[in-house]
């Protein structure tokens, strides 16, 4: 009995111990350390609207050893934005140390900042048209084809030879196949293999060690052969890439978000042929019928496209990233609540994007909502935070924008929509980047495409 009261009194007091009266209420799940890591981690934005609608509109999740402080209502929202007391910097340094390495964000952010700025879009706009041009030849005169398969076969050598210079990363069939696979497994665990010791993620350690492998030699390959027009390319040195980890992060975010924007994009409007046909009528109106010719898209074409620009808006409004993490350095004060220093302090995107109150009719896909928003000097909707906020927004959110234009011009001036893309064929063991909720993207009946890539077959 008395050497079972302390082991009592311990337990107690790790899995039980009193709530400081001022903090938000706490999830903390049944396990030591873990918490609420598992139903967390299962369906984390369904996670994070189940607890709002039962604990309130500010609240903590205890998870891996940290504390996940949620805001989801506008006085929260406006703390996260604005306080001092929040650092964007250190919860980025926090979570990606055991990613690959520790690095210097601030000095990366600017220098991404700078490579990517407006004045230099020019510079990697020319050569990511050549490169999708290229690999839309390779698919052939027509025939049908998965939707996802299309944006990854054009999309991602297109996308990493334009950052990184041709033939330095891997993007043959077969390369990109292992790539893939790997690559999957890294981004699917990123969060918990960011937080968790190796031995408790051994596959997501091997898929993390075998790119970081890859991008070995690929930064090897490419400060030797340093292509002269290096302008054309995001300089590896400039990034200390000779840092094998930068690279690879570098990939995950440029192939992560184009990736999934031009699927989604694409998803979302050949399901519904009113808002295809606007956009081929805007194509032919500023480039004529499609034939064999290629055509160069440059950035003054784009303004004449705005409507491509919204629906390229709104697919990134439904389609936002589950969250985006502070941590507190200072004790932070959000109506009655005192959120301690240490906390996560969390805000999600995706959900702020449902909210009705700056998004009437939240789930639907309609691209002329952004009609009100003045996007000639990036100023969008009210409540729409996918690339961020305050000083540290996205730092390739002008490039993502003119890349995705570039990219949707071309991918819709050679698709030829015949009856639509059909939800059934979408595999389930697809990256998890490319999926999402089908609740108001697929109609019941299949939805095809035809591939029609220069040819005077199909003319709009």
């Amino acid at each position: 009995v008395k050497f079972i009261s302390p082991v009592c009194g311990l337990r107690e007091l790790v899995l039980f111990h009193p709530r400081n009266p001022n903090a938000p209420p706490c999830l903390r799940g049944w396990v030591p350390w873990f918490g609420a890591a598992f139903q967390f981690g299962a369906a984390p934005l369904e996670f994070i609207e189940q607890a709002r609608i039962q604990y309130g509109q500010i609240f903590t999740v205890f998870a891996l050893g940290n504390r996940y402080t949620f805001v989801t209502e506008e006085e929260g929202i406006q703390v996260f934005c604005t306080s001092k007391d929040a650092d964007f910097e250190q919860a980025v340094q926090r979570s990606v140390q055991n990613a690959g390495k520790t690095f210097n964000f601030h000095r990366l952010y600017s220098m991404m900042k700078g490579k990517l700025s407006t004045s230099n879009l020019h510079l990697l706009s020319g050569t990511l048209c050549k490169e999708l041009h290229e690999h839309m030849e390779y698919l052939g005169p027509e025939g049908n084809e998965e939707l996802c398969d299309l944006v990854r076969h054009v999309m991602y050598p297109a996308v990493v030879n334009t950052l990184f210079g041709k033939g330095i990363c891997p993007t043959s069939k077969n390369e990109i196949k292992e790539f893939e696979k790997h690559f999957q497994k890294y981004d699917e665990d990123f969060e918990y293999g960011s937080q968790m010791p190796e031995c408790f993620m051994r596959k997501w350690s091997k898929s993390k060690k075998w790119l970081l492998k890859v991008f070995e030699k690929v930064v090897s390959d490419a400060e030797r052969s340093r292509p002269s027009d290096s302008s054309s390319r995001v300089n590896l040195s400039d990034f200390e890439l000779t840092s094998t980890f930068y690279s690879l992060i570098l990939l995950r975010l440029s192939v992560l978000v184009l990736l999934q924007v031009a699927f989604w994009t694409l998803a979302f409007v050949i399901s519904q042929p009113s808002i295809y046909k606007i956009i081929m009528e805007d194509l032919v109106s500023v480039y004529g019928k499609a034939g064999k010719e290629k055509i160069d898209v440059s950035e003054d074409d784009l303004k004449k496209l705005p409507f491509i620009k919204w629906c390229i808006l709104e697919t990134i409004r439904l389609r936002a990233p589950g969250t985006i993490t502070k941590k507190v350095i200072n004790p932070i004060k959000i109506q009655n609540f005192i959120i301690p220093v240490g906390d996560m302090l969390m805000m999600s995107p995706y959900w702020l994007h449902r909210n009705p109150k700056y998004f009437p009719e939240p789930e639907m896909f309609k691209p002329d909502r952004w009609k009100e928003a003045n996007l000639e000097k990036n100023a969008f909707l009210d409540g729409f935070m996918a690339f961020g906020v305050g000083t540290h927004q996205c730092p390739g959110r002008s490039v993502k924008s003119l890349w995705q234009g570039f990219s949707y011009v071309l991918l819709c001036r050679n698709v030829n929509h015949i009856s639509s893309f059909c939800a059934v064929t979408i595999p389930t063991s697809l990256p998890h980047f490319l999926l999402g909720s089908k609740k108001h993207l697929f109609r019941k009946e299949p939805i095809e495409i035809l591939l029609c890539p220069l040819s005077p077959c199909c003319r709009m």
